[in-house]
């Protein structure tokens, strides 16, 4: 049958680095014409010989001195990796391998970007694809930094140029880790750590390479012996290290024209170029410069031709590596909008931002606006090219957006719609004559900006925990010793609580301090008082010139302490009391019209006795939002959008608006995290204000037992048969005393180590005593882990706790063993109270609805309530609670 190859890549790092951990450039560079033609004659055989039909990935390895090789795998479906290879190519691999399963031939198919071609035909490319992983190990304890065979990083960035020493420094960039390409980054002045760095790798091994270069003088073939990376590669980075010497020696205003022009050709950014000429703060300066020299980027297509056909694509990047525009200057002010993406996932900003920047665009596009979308990660749906009018996929930088800015001429940017990146270059851009739709950027200045944010607290005399800016460490554990321990340390401008630490001792707040501002160097960073047993309280909302249109008000199952993106969040709130409801409700008001937002904001809240305060207010969508919108049946992107173009947001008496009662009322969404430690070796699997998880999942229920059981499972957590494993300090023991008996009344077997037992025994709850871990016995807690008699641990840590049994152990060999782990009171109360309402054996209790059936039955309830016959089917609950509570 018909066969083709659409997209060889080539891994930049050698052989021992799994794919989804290496630099990958697409298509090869370093294959001769001959080796390139050999894999692709074995690749058409193997799926010719397997008949497969679809999609089909097969990795090789290649001996560079001869022409030997091997396959590594054969993925006869879909893989990580298509989706790199459909958008490095244009070529919509899924879309293709699903019209073949249909019986639909290659010849028959047309060719979605040239639209006068089938797609029996294999992609041709005349720019270079580099994508870079995107790694997040900083957050975890005792995780092993090394990279290899398996995957440790969340996501990655895809950049395209003309030439690989500008694709690869876009695409460093674009890893949003503060490169501002290939630089020597972190401390190498230990030459020993430098070698092992070179030798066997981490996440910071490029920096590693550009300090041998630039500042220790090593030549390729040194690197080369050291690395295994083929020299191809290592002499496109020696090029880039000596324009680095040059632009260090002179400086870019002693460059002409012809000398500036190959800077940039070469991936430098107007950062870094005046960075590197002694400007740390010049980014402006070179790029007015530059423009008066006509150095501009040209906006190029991705054809999958190479320009043999026409192509009346709308997928583009820029260059400075080519000569003209391959589209029309944009030309309509009035009727077209600019919609900033989220960039790469990282904990913290994964798929939750992308559906919000996907439902703007539509929005958008419905209103019948001429759409532009800038966004850098293959792995989403905003950078599918019929998401949009013009998909640019390029840098999410000041520098670049601008750029494409300049070229469309559109009425504004959105940029709160794609998490922080957009939001931490709104303000610079406004100051330099960008129009910001929707929320001020100055009023998004005042809500990132901690001091300025606490200060607009204090005058719309709002609550909030005790707070003092930062000046020097002495004067913030003075205020700590003041306030009392522990203390919060809170960075501004960060995304997922970045460098946000629970402080118990000085010595702690000084460690954290330092930190903190590495993290966000040009913010203040604030220090507040720590509120130990509060409830966390989540809102969501749109407001339009400053009055709110649209909110919910979801609540945590887990106290104040674990970072909302590790918490369990339930929507509508059933612990909350309607005080506290209306509190939270008045606080959002305020706060809306004190900086006068258009557009999605989020709030996180505090309440205790009869105090309500607020943590924080994001000017932006929030990850919860997508979960609310699916929850509340409102699209609250679709709303923010709306009142930022200033067009109607709808029919008030619709819309989820402050005087409207909580919905929905005839079920309950629960949202659970989703945690990655069984990839990060070594990491201890505990919470903390600062975000871990790394996905979540939403599941939904007649009661709110039933949504967090099925929330659980779709988690992967697997409930108790028999064995729970209990461990933790005897006063967080005191919170789960009635759950631990309630469940040995259920038939399950207690097992305690430590304080633990000690605790258990004295509150007359039987347990088994299990020896603590290491210590080589059959009784020892983690042999009992390991040889599969647990079924749940319960370890109730935090981060003041001291680990005198080997708490750490437990943990870890809980992950590496798939045992289901517990490691907050009010989570395993919420369990004990599910598994007691719906039985040990609950799945044939829970009922599988569609969305379509909770939302007919809610739409049925509401209109029983006001006395219309309810014309759909439904299951409608009694009106009332939906649930009992937990």
């Amino acid at each position: 049958g018909n066969c083709i190859t659409v997209c060889n890549m080539e891994n930049f790092d050698p052989m021992g680095i799994h794919t989804g951990e290496s630099i990958v450039v697409a298509p090869s560079q370093t294959l001769t014409d001959e080796e390139y033609h050999m894999l692709r004659t074995t690749a058409l055989n193997v799926v010719r010989h397997l008949g497969v039909v679809g999609e089909c990935n097969i990795q090789y390895t290649l001996d560079p001195d001869s022409t030997d090789y091997c396959i590594i795998e054969v993925n006869p479906r879909l893989s990580r990796s298509s989706a790199l290879a459909s958008k490095a190519t244009g070529y919509p691999l899924a879309d293709i391998a699903a019209r073949l399963a249909l019986g639909i031939t290659l010849p028959e198919i047309q060719n979605a970007v040239t639209r006068s071609t089938c797609a029996f035909f294999e992609p041709s490319l005349d720019y270079v694809v580099t994508k870079i992983p995107r790694w997040d190990l900083a957050k975890f304890v005792q995780v092993n930094q090394q990279i290899g065979s398996q995957m440790k990083s969340v996501g990655e960035v895809m950049a395209i140029g003309r030439t690989f020493e500008e694709s690869f420094q876009k695409a460093l960039r674009m890893t949003d880790v503060g490169a501002n390409g290939f630089e020597p980054r972190g401390d190498w002045s230990d030459k020993k750590l430098l070698l092992d760095e070179l030798r066997r790798p981490t996440p910071q091994r490029p920096y590693a390479l550009a300090h041998a270069l630039i500042n220790e003088g090593m030549t390729v073939d040194e690197l080369h012996d050291l690395t295994d990376i083929d020299k191809w590669f290592l002499q496109r980075c020696e090029n880039i290290a000596r324009a680095t010497g040059v632009l260090k020696e002179r400086g870019y205003a002693d460059l002409n024209e012809e000398e500036l022009r190959r800077v940039k050709q070469l991936g430098f950014s107007d950062k870094q170029v005046a960075k590197l000429s002694g400007k740390d703060r010049g980014e402006f300066e070179v790029r007015e410069h530059r423009k008066s020299l006509g150095i501009v980027p040209y906006v190029k297509q991705i054809d999958t031709l190479a320009a043999e056909y026409p192509a009346s694509t709308n997928y583009l990047y820029t260059t400075y590596n080519a000569e003209e525009h391959d589209v029309e200057v944009g030309n309509d002010p009035h009727r077209s909008a600019m919609v900033l993406g989220s960039g790469t996932y990282r904990i913290g900003s994964s798929v939750e931002f992308d559906w919000c920047s996907v439902s703007a665009a539509r929005t958008l596009r419905a209103l019948n606006y001429r759409t532009v979308v800038v966004n850098y990660n293959p792995e989403t749906v905003s950078t599918d090219y019929d998401e949009s009018d013009r998909l640019y996929f390029e840098e999410l930088s000041a520098e670049r957006v601008m750029d494409i800015y300049d070229f469309e001429n559109p009425k504004g940017i959105i940029v709160s719609v794609g998490g922080q990146i957009p939001n931490t270059i709104a303000l610079e851009m406004h100051r330099h004559g960008v129009r910001i739709l929707g929320t001020s950027p100055e009023m998004i200045d005042s809500a990132e900006d901690r001091h300025k944010f606490s200060k607009l607290v204090d005058s719309l005399d709002i609550d909030q925990p005790a707070w003092q800016d930062l000046t020097t460490v002495e004067e913030a554990q003075e205020f700590a010793e003041r306030v009392g321990y522990p203390v919060l340390v809170r960075p501004s401008y960060v995304l997922s609580g970045a460098a946000m630490n629970v402080c118990y001792t000085p010595e702690q707040l000084k460690d954290m301090l330092n930190q903190a501002a590495d993290v966000s160097p040009d913010h203040p960073v604030l220090v507040t008082k720590f509120a130990n047993n509060s409830l966390e309280i989540e809102f969501d909302g749109v407001a339009s010139n400053g009055k709110v249109v649209a909110h919910a008000v979801s609540e945590h199952v887990e106290m104040a302490g674990v970072h909302s993106g590790d918490a369990t969040l339930v929507l509508p709130p059933q612990n909350l009391h309607p005080y506290y409801i209306s509190r939270v409700r008045e606080i959002a008001a305020r706060i809306a019209e004190g900086l006068r937002i258009t557009g999605p904001f989020n709030m996180q809240l505090l309440a205790s006795g009869a105090d309500v305060s607020v943590i924080e207010c994001n000017l932006r969508a929030s990850r919860s939002m997508p979960f609310v919108s699916k929850t509340v049946n409102c699209d609250f992107i679709e709303v923010a959008t709306k009142a930022m173009v200033g067009e109607p947001t709808g029919d008030p008496d619709k819309l989820p608006g402050l005087d409207k009662p909580v919905r929905p009322e005839t079920y309950v969404g629960v949202k659970s995290p989703m945690f990655s430690f069984t990839r990060l070796s070594g990491a201890d699997p505990v919470l903390s204000v600062e975000m871990a998880s790394t996905g979540e999942v939403a599941c939904y229920g007649d009661t709110v037992d039933e949504a967090l059981v099925k929330s659980l499972m779709a988690s992967n957590f697997r409930f108790p048969k028999k064995n729970i494993l209990v461990a933790g300090p005897p006063d967080k023991m005191h919170d789960i005393a009635p759950a631990l008996h309630d469940m040995t009344n259920m038939g399950y077997k207690l097992h305690a180590v430590g304080e633990a037992y000690v605790f258990l025994s004295r509150a007359r709850i039987p347990a088994e005593r299990l020896d603590p871990p290491n210590h080589r016995s059959q009784f020892s807690a983690d042999s009992k882990i390991k040889n599969g008699e647990i079924d749940l641990v319960i370890n109730l840590h935090t981060p003041e706790t001291t680990d005198d049994v080997g708490e750490y152990a437990i943990r870890r060999a809980a992950v590496d063993f798939a045992v289901p782990t517990l490691l907050n009171s009010k989570l395993v109360n919420a369990v004990a109270r599910a598994v007691q309402e719906l039985g040990r054996n609950c799945e044939p209790r829970l009922r599988p609805l569609s969305m379509s059936d909770y939302y007919a039955r809610e739409k049925a309830h509401q209109r029983a309530k006001v006395g219309a016959p309810a014309t759909e089917q439904s299951n409608a609950l009694p009106a009332g609670r939906s649930g009992p509570v937990y």
